[in-house]
């Protein structure tokens, strides 16, 4: 018989899909307001793994991660969905979202990112979201599945969660030290 135990710790992080940089600004300040100082953000890239959010959001699409300091409770995270969609919502113009905020958490074994769609590979998590793992760690790195993003298996992407894992790697350390 297992015994139940707490999850390992991670880290929240938020994934940006916008065409003007003005609208990430604005949303970065609420973001950082409500989860706390970023631990690591990525550079903004230009995202072009699909057409999907073209006419939604206006081209070029960019993308930011912003990675958050404080240790995350992977229980909260239909809460943190539920929120940065009311934030999207902020950002609808003639039915159009000028951003597409999207959360998740990082733990040394493997990323989970949010979802309001379900499908055969998504977990149920309560309050209409669901949880998907979209990388897993093996052999030193993250690895992407089968059904993982396009944009999450690219090597910039599973690179920087990497480094990402490297601090919280880190911060647990000097947890312990304490």
């Amino acid at each position: 018989m297992g015994t139940p135990h707490p999850p390992e710790p991670s880290l929240l992080f938020i994934s940006l899909l916008f065409s003007q940089c003005e609208t990430y600004h604005a949303v970065l300040f609420p973001l950082q307001s409500r989860f706390g100082d970023t631990l690591l953000e990525s550079e903004t890239c230009l995202w072009n793994h699909t057409h999907y959010y073209d006419e939604e959001l206006g081209t070029p699409i960019f993308r930011k991660l912003l990675f958050f300091r404080r240790q995350f409770d992977p229980l909260n995270l239909p809460d943190v969905k539920l929120e940065t969609n009311d934030l999207e919502a902020e950002y609808v113009i003639e039915g159009n979202r000028k951003i597409n905020i999207d959360p998740g958490y990082l733990m040394r074994s493997r990323v989970v990112l949010a979802s309001a769609k379900d499908y055969s590979h998504r977990i149920y998590l309560g309050k209409g979201i669901y949880g998907e793992v979209v990388l897993y760690y093996q052999g030193n790195r993250f690895n992407p599945l089968p059904y993982t993003y396009f944009d999450y298996r690219d090597p910039r992407t599973t690179e920087l969660f990497e480094k990402a894992r490297k601090e919280l790697r880190r911060e647990e350390k000097s947890q312990v030290i304490k």
